[in-house]
């Protein structure tokens, strides 16, 4: 035992006796855990969004996080009263146990059910929520759901045909380098705003403090992982481009100064933000809109290059098919649950995205009549080698072992 220590064991026990030394580091211990728990307060557990068809009720589980000192009112609220209503909950004196509601469905619509309380025991009230969603058909709100998976893996597994018929052929020539380009800063862009939402506090913070406490992140999982996959396996493709034959091709002048433009935009962003001149989120937003630039833009110098050579050889008719379906089902959906919700803001409101997805389902359907109408591999790019005529009249590349001998 160290000299320092002995030495305060030895003052502790003049100043008070050893067992009123231990009762009052237990008693102190107790009272900042009671003084904690009184700062923090009792809270509920987060809710499930649910989503009900007119004239459905569901039942709602809240669970407490502490024991009441005295009964309070747990007061239900919906943010329209027309799509949905909210039984309050009574909660008697000591209960800390869960608690039930029930959610009566009305009318068809969307609405976000709220709590507030007569105790002031309760904290943390206003960040719990849940989101109801009452449809025409709950097997048509399944159907969307598996919609939108289809949407996802075909335009995840769309990178992949381009990458196989680079490697087939052994050569990229007939992919335009300033798609390649153009491409690679659209999902960078992209990916930035994506990770930015969904990982970054702060920005989240600030997401909440402008559109409202109850609103939800528009960037879910799926998308992050979409967008790091894309840049992922579009810089494959990239790499395919220094290794294989590319028959002198490379970026235009016009390319280059698209990306590097892009580039420069995010910086003077960056530059703003660090000096707080713009907030973190609005700088985020800027990703968005070079994304939403480029997607204008990036199949222009394929559609313009194919029209040139008049072929399509070396650009994959299979990225354009699947691309196509993951487009159409993405608009599809967005039309199905405009009409299962009443609510077509969300198709015509969001007209930039919109308006995106009906833009390269355009471009991919001009991509299709090059191939299969304009320029088709079947007529004029299959080579067909006529064999050479013998002395002997025989088409065989080789002459025969035994000449025939008549007599």
């Amino acid at each position: 035992m160290s000299v320092h220590f002995k030495l305060r064991s030895r003052l502790c026990s003049i100043i008070m006796p050893r067992s009123t030394y231990y009762q009052f580091l237990f008693t102190a211990t107790l009272g900042c855990f009671l003084f904690v728990g009184l700062v923090e307060g009792i809270g509920i557990s987060s809710i499930r969004d649910l989503t009900l068809e007119p004239g459905q009720n569901e039942t709602i589980v809240i669970q407490l996080s502490g024991r009441l000192k005295k009964a309070a009112i747990l007061l239900a609220d919906s943010s329209n009263k027309e799509v949905c209503s909210v039984d309050n909950v009574t909660i008697p004196a000591g209960w800390n146990s869960s608690v039930r509601t029930r959610v009566f469905a009305v009318k068809v619509g969307q609405t976000d059910i709220s709590f507030n309380s007569t105790s002031t025991e309760f904290t943390g009230l206003d960040s719990v929520f849940t989101k109801v969603s009452v449809v025409h058909s709950l097997p048509l709100h399944i159907v969307n759901a598996v919609i939108g998976w289809i949407y996802f893996v075909a335009w995840s597994v769309s990178f992949y045909p381009q990458i196989f018929e680079n490697w087939r052929r052994k050569s990229v020539v007939g992919l335009n380098f300033d798609f390649l380009g153009l491409n690679l800063t659209g999902f960078l862009a992209y990916g930035f705003y994506n990770v930015g939402m969904f990982w970054v506090k702060e920005i989240q913070t600030e997401y909440k403090a402008q559109f409202g406490l109850h609103s939800v992140n528009p960037v879910q999982p799926n998308d992050v992982f979409f967008t790091i996959h894309a840049v992922f396996v579009t810089t494959v493709t990239i790499l395919q481009c220094c290794v294989y034959e590319r028959g002198g091709q490379r970026m235009s002048y016009i390319g280059i100064g698209l990306v590097v433009l892009a580039w420069l935009v995010a910086g003077v962003g960056l530059v703003l933000a660090l000096t707080k001149t713009v907030t973190w989120l609005t700088y985020l937003n800027f990703f968005s809109y070079i994304k939403l630039v480029i997607t204008l833009v990036k199949y222009i110098p394929q559609a313009i290059m194919n029209c040139r050579r008049k072929s399509t050889e070396g650009w994959s008719i299979g990225n354009v098919l699947l691309d196509f379906t993951g487009g159409t089902f993405s608009l599809l959906q967005m039309f199905l649950i405009a009409y299962n919700t009443d609510d077509w803001s969300t198709l015509f409101g969001d007209f930039t995205k919109f308006g995106l997805g009906a833009l390269s389902i355009l471009f991919d359907l001009f991509f299709m009549l090059q191939h299969y109408v304009l320029f088709p591999v079947s007529k004029r790019e299959k080579k067909v080698e006529v064999p050479a005529v013998n002395a002997n009249g025989n088409t065989d590349d080789k002459e025969p072992l035994l000449n025939s001998v008549h007599t």
